[in-house]
């Protein structure tokens, strides 16, 4: 039985290496999972894999089912969650292609299905997200990436925006302003779903694109699968580094 999940996100909708033994799909008492959960090995170890967007990304970031997704990992036995996100570098020295493990988080997205502690209360619950990622996880990935050439950068602050569109330049010097390194659309309520689930949860963020007003005056959909693409590599490669460590 996998205790360990990736999430997969933008670039990442399958798990390449991975040897399949099963997939899983689940109805939670949430709804569904945005896809099948996939059980197999990887580097020798027993993994699970959820496309957060949908087997065939057909899922907006303020349309997927957070609550199904995380509860449904936790149903199966899952005790430790990597997600990986695409996001916009905010900070100039955060490029396309690099890495980032965040530290910490600001939320800035509204209407979403953001707590399993809303009805049927026996009492009102808190939790502390004093810090929003496992510290042993983002440990394990900084050890990892330093075996390799290309950029990790140790931490930085994400900021999760609604979506689906883009932001403006205006609302990324706010953002910049706020404190945020880089921005994404579904860093929330991922993290906080994990926290409550007790879950340990880290992001490995990779840069997309500048984010707006950062780099050229348009975004395109091609200069971002463009970066991806050498993004994501990077990405499997610090994968199949920490996997064994965890």
């Amino acid at each position: 039985m996998s205790e360990l999940a990736i999430i997969g996100g933008t670039g990442l909708t399958k798990f390449d290496g991975l040897e399949i033994t099963h997939r899983q799909m689940l109805s939670t008492p949430y709804g569904e999972t945005s896809s099948p959960i996939i059980h197999g090995t990887y580097c020798g170890k027993s993994v699970a894999f959820l496309a957060r967007h949908g087997a065939r990304h057909t899922i907006p970031p303020h349309k997927i089912n957070y609550r199904a997704n995380l509860w449904g990992l936790k149903e199966i036995g899952i005790k430790t969650i990597l997600a990986v996100a695409a996001v916009g570098g905010i900070h100039p020295n955060m490029r396309p292609t690099e890495l980032i493990i965040p530290h910490q988080l600001i939320d800035y997205t509204h209407s979403r299905e953001h707590t399993f502690f809303a009805e049927e209360l026996t009492h009102v619950t808190h939790i502390d997200f004093t810090n929003p990622y496992c510290d042993s996880l983002r440990s394990q990935l900084l050890t990892a990436a330093q075996q390799f050439d290309f950029k990790v950068h140790p931490q930085g602050v994400y900021g999760a925006t609604q979506g689906p569109r883009l932001e403006t330049a205006a609302e990324i010097d706010r953002l910049e302003k706020d404190g945020c390194d880089i921005v994404g659309m579904t860093g929330m309520p991922e993290a906080a779903l994990a926290r409550e689930l007790e879950l340990c949860y880290a992001t490995c963020a990779v840069v997309a694109n500048p984010a707006a007003g950062r780099g050229a005056a348009q975004i395109t959909m091609a200069d971002i699968e463009a970066n991806l693409k050498q993004g994501i590599e990077n990405v499997r490669q610090l994968l199949a580094e920490v996997i064994p460590l965890i």
